[in-house]
């Protein structure tokens, strides 16, 4: 088929890869100059910055579209497996180093937080049997196909469904199994890994860690946007046909079936669209006449981020590429964000990536990329509380490394949830859609394919089975499963 792909975002060139090793003709059309959508970089001032995701966990969704196309993938994209997967600080002054071992990580906690080495090896030997049992259901499948749950697999997992605590809170089942505030904490915050909130969301996404722990947490040879270079670069070399700057304006359909795509003035003819743009963008912008799917574009959505780049004079050798300081009242922190505001005391995500690759920062800097949790766009004063949130960041960062970290910043750049939506068609910039905040919120996220437009279909973030990089690279492998 001849077949239009609306963004060339992580889940649109994976998609662009798939169907073009399956013999389609396949075109994308991107509104940026730029391809990789949230996963981009930039540079600034000598420093060189990865612009979004920053985690790279299940390496095998992206050596797979390698092997798909018939090329072997160490001669394109390398990565390694990094020893160390988080520093986590308390304010109290309580460090723990997160190995990538799962026996060191749990003798770890117990040193160090008297936690019991035996329980929190259990968990994660848990937490990868939730996966092998069930898991891959909610994330490789399609959750809306009837054949999805007409295999004997999924049956014998339905029958022991009690054992994915589904219905217990994430939280509670933290708190439950550890009995260790601070590790309860240390796990609780695998919900923001999909923008949830973790005293909310099902027990079932206790199955993250174990993409973390047990399959490990890995760091592209160049930085996070090796990824996005090589398979764009794959893509192309498969006959891929990319169009930079080329907004979509509408998603043409005729009786009820998909004919085409009006981009740059032009009505161009193909057989089917995949739209990896925002569903509900998708929707408002592209097809306007059509009815939308009302119940699915009003669920609540995820959180957002402040992100500040930012070029630091000095090394900071007790700090590793993937660095957690938490907040003192994590229940607090999310509940002013289910309320559309921050805590004074936020939880700061550090990334530095010049930690693995050197040329990322001048020499005697760092590169910092310093993540805060935040609600999406409801029309808060960003202007207002932007710098504000710089205060305070700076001053926690400064009384738990204890060193002057403002006077020492060269060169900064911010990303909010503003921006992010103008720039990736996130609405209200919601990094990941839609949030996970209930037992049902899988089920409700909008399918790959549309039910009611012929050959229309949807990858990324805003529809199953959500959002992160993996994630979106299995949208891309279940439509174009559907659609082959």
């Amino acid at each position: 088929m001849k077949i239009g792909i609306i963004g060339a975002g992580i889940a649109g060139i994976a998609t662009s890869i798939r169907l073009a090793a399956q013999g389609h003709q396949v075109t994308v059309f991107e509104a940026n100059d730029y391809p990789g959508g949230k996963l981009s970089q930039f540079e600034q001032d000598g420093f060189r910055f990865d612009a979004g995701p920053s985690l790279f966990t299940m390496p095998q969704y992206v050596t797979e579209l390698f092997q798909l196309a018939g090329e072997t993938p160490e001669e394109h994209f390398l990565y390694e497996r990094i020893k160390r997967n988080c520093v986590y600080l308390w304010p109290d002054g309580t460090r723990l180093d997160a190995w990538a071992d799962p026996e060191e990580f749990a003798r770890e906690t117990e040193q160090k937080l008297g936690a019991s080495a035996g329980r929190v090896s259990r968990f994660l030997k848990k937490s990868q049997k939730k996966y092998a049992l069930a898991g891959w259901i909610f994330l490789e499948k399609s959750l809306h196909k009837p054949q999805t749950w007409f295999r004997w697999p999924v049956l014998r997992a339905l029958f022991r469904l009690p054992y994915f605590d589904l219905f217990t809170p994430m939280h509670r089942v933290h708190e439950k199994w550890f009995q260790n505030p601070k590790l309860t904490q240390l796990f609780d915050r695998y919900a923001t890994y999909n923008g949830s909130n973790p005293f909310k969301a099902p027990g079932m996404l206790t199955i993250i860690p174990h993409f973390e722990h047990n399959v490990g947490v890995f760091y592209p040879e160049g930085g996070m946007y090796r990824i996005t270079q090589s398979l764009f670069e794959l893509a192309k070399r498969k006959g891929v046909n990319f169009h930079l700057n080329s907004p979509v304006q509408e998603i043409l359909v005729k009786k009820g079936k998909v004919s085409g795509l009006s981009t740059l003035g032009q009505n161009l003819e193909f057989d089917a669209v995949v739209s990896n743009m925002d569903v509900f963008y998708t929707y408002r912008k592209l097809l306007p006449k059509e009815a939308a799917p009302e119940p699915i574009l009003r669920q609540p959505k995820s959180t957002s981020a402040l992100i500040f780049y930012w070029g630091v004079k000095g090394s900071f050798p007790e700090l590793d590429l993937h660095n957690i300081f938490f907040s003192e009242d994590y229940k607090a922190e999310f509940e002013a964000l289910e309320n559309g505001k921050v805590v004074e005391d936020a939880t700061i995500y550090l990334n530095i990536t010049s930690k693995y690759t050197p040329s990322d920062a001048p020499e005697g800097h760092e590169c910092w990329f310093i993540l805060i949790n935040v609600p999406c766009n409801k029309g808060q004063n960003w202007d207002q509380w932007i710098p504000e949130i710089k205060a305070h960041t700076i001053r926690k960062l400064e009384r738990m490394l204890g060193r002057a970290i403002g006077s020492n910043i060269v060169t900064e750049a911010v990303l909010d949830p503003r921006s992010i939506d103008q720039k990736t068609a996130s609405h209200l910039g919601a990094l990941y859609g839609y949030s996970s905040n209930t037992q049902m919120s899988a089920f409700m996220r909008h399918p790959n394919f549309s039910r009611k437009i012929e050959n229309l279909y949807f990858v990324g973030g805003s529809v199953h089975p959500g959002g992160g990089i993996p994630l979106c690279l299995l949208s891309a492998k279940i439509t174009a499963e559907i659609i082959n």
